[in-house]
């Protein structure tokens, strides 16, 4: 049967192999310890997207070597989490005989919590009819005697949603226990794990921290209600409309009540404290009543703009959390003008690769 297999005896390795790569990118700044926080070495993933091959009456996952773009067959995944590889044989087993579910069938996503849940996502090249919903709500009634799962069908212009568009996860941090709402095609973290390290690593070094808190990129609220316990105030800003509805979810659901989120973009926001535009958006919430001494960033990939960055270091205290070390360090540039680096660490997200969460602590010079 095939399978994506792991060489777990390479684990520690290749993250030793990470940090010190790591250590050397950034030994200019004055990291004196580079905080290190791992893996689990399998199973890991919460997240995963598999093509579909129809091959005769066979039908199986497969993905694509990135190196030479020959396709894969995947029976069973390590990396990804244990539900996902229940669910992924289950599918297939269903899908297989199925000649309304699986025609014109292209590609399947799995979503899946700690807790439990799992979402799963039928992609078609064909137009979504009634035989196929009434198949469907079929198929999710027989996964649910097992899993507690939905289902969901898109098509061109079509998305059918039997049941929920999320799942709802339960992460622990520091002994207490958050929920998040995660909905489907929007971003979260894929390995929970991890995110708990970099939740309880963020947690302790606001812990001292008063006054209030600035976060710009927060997504569905991720760091902010984490972090909500150790400042007066939380401000922050998403630009996803599907993330800010997220992300008031969780604020009711861990039961915040000093947090605010305006759906702006970085640009706009910098622009809105700086005086020089007005945004109706901002409904009553007075910028400038707030006493935010802390900024937490989590930029995307390509970082932060110079302006951005500029406002950022107007804050005393500033934590950065990035997923690309190259544009880290271009911003680190610009931000150690005026702090130093307290704190390096790396979470260890995506095990076996070259990629690289990290979180910076700086402080005013």
């Amino acid at each position: 049967m095939p399978v994506i297999k792991i060489n777990t005896s390479v684990y520690e390795q290749q993250l030793a192999e990470k940090a010190q790569r790591i250590n050397a990118q950034f030994a200019r700044f004055g990291v004196k310890t580079l905080e290190v926080f791992e893996s689990e070495p399998i199973h890991y993933r919460q997240r995963a997207e598999f093509r579909v091959w129809h091959d005769g009456d066979e039908l199986y996952h497969i993905m694509f070597n990135q190196e030479t773009k020959e396709k894969v067959r995947v029976d069973s995944f390590d990396p990804g989490a244990e539900l996902i590889n229940a669910l992924m044989v289950e599918m297939i087993k269903q899908l297989k005989d199925n000649e309304i579910l699986r025609r014109k069938l292209f590609q399947i996503d799995y979503l899946t919590t700690l807790s439990g849940n799992a979402l799963i996502s039928l992609l078609y090249h064909k137009q979504l009819d009634e035989q196929w919903l009434a198949q469907a709500k079929l198929l999710q009634q027989h996964l649910q005697q097992t899993f507690n799962v939905e289902l969901i069908g898109r098509a061109r212009k079509q998305k059918h949603v039997l049941g929920n568009e999320y799942v709802v996860e339960q992460l622990s941090v520091n002994g207490q226990q958050y929920t998040y709402q995660q909905v489907e095609n929007s971003f979260t973290q894929p390995n929970a794990k991890v995110n708990e390290k970099m939740l309880a690593w963020a947690q302790d070094i606001c812990a001292p921290l008063k006054n209030d808190l600035l976060e710009l990129y927060c997504g569905n609220g991720n760091f902010s209600i984490a972090l909500a316990g150790s400042f007066n105030r939380v401000l922050a800003t998403e630009i996803s409309k599907s993330s800010v509805k997220s992300a008031q979810f969780n604020i009711a659901a861990n039961k915040v009540e000093n947090l605010d989120i305006i759906r702006m973009s970085s640009e706009e926001f910098t622009q809105a404290m700086r005086k020089e535009r007005t945004f109706s958006r901002l409904g009553d919430i007075d910028l400038h009543s707030y006493d935010c001494q802390t900024i937490l960033v989590d930029p995307p990939r390509a970082g932060m703009d110079e302006l951005t960055c500029k406002l950022t270091s107007e804050y005393d205290n500033i934590i950065y959390i990035s997923c690309n070390p190259e544009t880290l360090e271009r911003d680190l540039d610009l931000l150690t003008q005026t702090h130093n680096v307290s704190q390096f660490a790396i979470f260890d997200q995506f095990p076996y690769t070259h990629h690289v969460e990290s979180g910076v602590y700086l402080t005013r010079k």
